[in-house]
């Protein structure tokens, strides 16, 4: 689909077709050439922003993990308690998942990421800021915590590898022999939320 784009505007656009890409074809769909064919601009003009594929693809999981901290931020925010929050992003994690399984696998299971380019490597500091944060402050009463940062980044490590577990195999399609059939998206929250809730 060839989509305008005004003059100062075609990095955003490229970066806007190559997620319309990602969540219609997947990763390996992405080409530096589709994403310049789909914005109606010549074939080099990829490369004159983002040098490469890797370039493109480590942009565009900046922008995603970008909004994946958002997501968990806004929704944390409306929580006073630590748990609550810690919760609440837990729940956020999964529902960007649910919104953007495209962007959510590029960001998580990209082969081609370019760590360390800045806008990427700040993205990923910020969004796992926001997790880690969140979940030292449930422990701030905790004196093993106090005493060592092992504790809390064992308490980081499993509150990531649950709910990111839990997206995973959601996106998979593993978890629906749990899942009411006629409602799976749905059952797969409120699983979560009991999940959550435990403990």
């Amino acid at each position: 689909m060839t989509r305008p784009y005004h003059h100062g505007d075609l990095r955003a656009a490229l970066l806007a077709a190559a997620e319309e890409i990602v969540n219609r074809d997947g990763v390996a769909g992405l080409t530096l050439r589709g994403v310049a064919r789909d914005v109606g601009a010549s074939h080099a003009a990829p490369k004159n922003h983002f040098d490469d594929l890797t370039g493109l693809v480590s942009e565009l999981a900046a922008v995603g993990f970008n909004r994946f901290a958002d997501a968990m931020q806004n929704a944390a925010a409306r929580h006073a308690d630590p748990q609550d929050r810690l919760n609440a992003i837990g729940r956020a994690y999964v529902e960007f998942a649910l919104a953007e399984p495209g962007l959510f696998q590029l960001m998580f299971r990209g082969e081609r990421l370019d760590k360390t380019r800045p806008a990427l490597h700040g993205a990923m500091l910020r969004a796992f800021g926001t997790l880690t944060g969140s979940v030292a402050a449930t422990h701030d009463d905790d004196p093993d915590a106090a005493r060592s940062t092992r504790a809390t980044r064992a308490h980081a490590a499993r509150a990531w590898s649950m709910v990111h577990g839990f997206a995973v195999l959601l996106l998979d399609d593993r978890l629906n022999p749990l899942l009411d059939a006629d409602a799976p998206r749905a059952d797969a929250l409120a699983l979560l939320d009991d999940m959550l809730t435990m403990g």
